[in-house]
């Protein structure tokens, strides 16, 4: 039997903890990766993102038949890619 890699986009929080004059400057020293990490956890699956149905229609025809994507969906929700190793 076959063996896949699927990489899934999930959501993870991250708490920073940055010296700084108010919260703009916080923020921009955080985006130029100032800081502190102080916490990480998992927040949930990104379902907003995902692998596009045009990428592998016979992929996305065998989902939609097996009531994984709906009628209307242009992605493969959380999916970034499978692909087959063994």
């Amino acid at each position: 039997m076959p063996i896949f890699e699927i990489e899934q986009y999930e959501l993870h929080i991250t708490t920073v903890r940055v010296v700084a004059d108010d919260p703009a400057d916080s923020i921009a020293k955080v985006f130029l990766g100032e800081g502190e990490a102080t916490n990480f956890e998992f927040a949930g699956i990104a379902n907003g993102h995902g692998m596009s149905i045009d990428d592998d229609r016979d992929l996305a025809d065998r989902l939609f038949d097996q009531g994984i994507i709906k009628p209307g969906h242009s992605i493969i929700p959380s999916i970034r890619s499978v692909k087959q190793v063994e």
